[in-house]
């Protein structure tokens, strides 16, 4: 590909980030070019590796050995066994990723997991996870999360938060500024230049009229009707159980979902192992695998990298859709 190498991050180093970075390697090496930023001294020991100056060196090194930008951490790598002496170098090398990514060295950034709480005691870390970091470092006022496959897009419009407040948190302004992001982005970082988004309802059945709930008459609709105006092609709200079968899914390119479940549920029982995190609204593109650092089985090299694998196939291929046309 003629696209910069992608900066993948090392994650927490005691969990199964590592192991997966060498089997994205021995599995991409001859497909696209990827820069591993992390501690070389935590990679297994029979990781082929080489140490390069800057990230265009990887184009050189990834078919013989895993390009390595190297960043000091403070403590070893023990599988399992999370070392808060680390979680600075694991903050650095997110940074590094990050300032690569906007200055134009790095395609995409894509993000081996974190674990929030190893941060929080090693070191202040004052996000509530990863995403929050890349949007606040970056200057991005609102990202989104997507979960994509080569089956289904979906976009949550609340995420983390109790299903009792979904309704407090539901904002025709959330809505529309979900809707919008995702729509931008798809047309910038997919190179989907008419999107078609599905809108979900809320309650069973989209409300069916209002006899099942009102969100769907009194916000939803409001909101799709008036980006409708403004040239968006969307769909909905529609009912949930109706919209995830094949012939539903063929008629859009992403489905925007009003809460965590009704998006990732989908998703994950269609294509578990190749589902994908993307992070819209950001002035990078970044993706990550789906899926946390599996501390219980880090170390045995039995963590399945198809979803890391996927995560760095998509970032290359969304970089090559932003490539200027020749």
């Amino acid at each position: 590909m003629s696209i910069a190498p992608i900066a993948l991050t090392c994650g927490e180093p005691a969990g199964v980030g590592l192991e997966l970075a060498e089997k994205a390697w021995s599995a991409l090496k001859e497909e696209l070019s990827f820069v591993w930023i992390g501690d070389p001294r935590h990679l297994p020991n029979n990781v082929p590796h080489q140490t390069v100056e800057n990230v265009e060196q990887a184009r050189d090194v990834m078919q013989h050995a895993l390009p390595v930008l190297p960043v000091e951490f403070e403590g070893n790598a023990q599988a399992g066994q999370p070392d808060p002496r680390n979680a600075a170098g694991v903050v650095k090398a997110i940074s590094r990723a990050i300032d690569l990514a906007t200055e134009g060295k790095a395609s995409a950034v894509c993000t081996a997991p974190i674990n929030k709480k190893v941060l929080k005691d090693g070191t202040e870390f004052p996000w509530p996870g990863h995403t929050e970091f890349l949007a606040d470092y970056s200057g991005a006022k609102r990202s989104v999360m997507m979960l994509a496959s080569d089956q289904l897009r979906v976009v949550p419009t609340t995420i983390h938060i109790a299903l009792d407040d979904v309704r407090k948190q539901l904002t025709e302004d959330l809505l529309r500024e979900t809707i919008l992001i995702t729509h931008n982005d798809l047309r910038s970082k997919f190179g989907i230049l008419n999107p078609r988004i599905a809108i979900a309802g809320l309650n069973p059945h989209a409300g069916e009229g209002g006899t099942m709930g009102t969100e769907e008459i009194d916000m939803i609709i409001p909101v799709v009707q008036e980006l409708i105006k403004d040239g968006l092609d969307l769909t909905g709200p529609m009912s949930a159980d109706t919209m995830f079968h094949a012939k539903a899914r063929a008629r859009y390119d992403a489905a925007i979902c009003m809460y965590h479940d009704q998006a990732l549920i989908p998703i994950k029982t269609l294509d578990f192992d190749n589902g994908v995190n993307v992070t819209l609204g950001l002035p990078f593109i970044r993706t990550s695998p789906d899926h946390g650092t599996a501390f219980d089985i880090a170390g045995k090299n039995i963590a399945n990298p198809q979803s890391t694998i996927q995560a760095l196939r998509l970032a290359a291929q969304m970089a090559q859709a932003v490539q200027p046309k020749t």
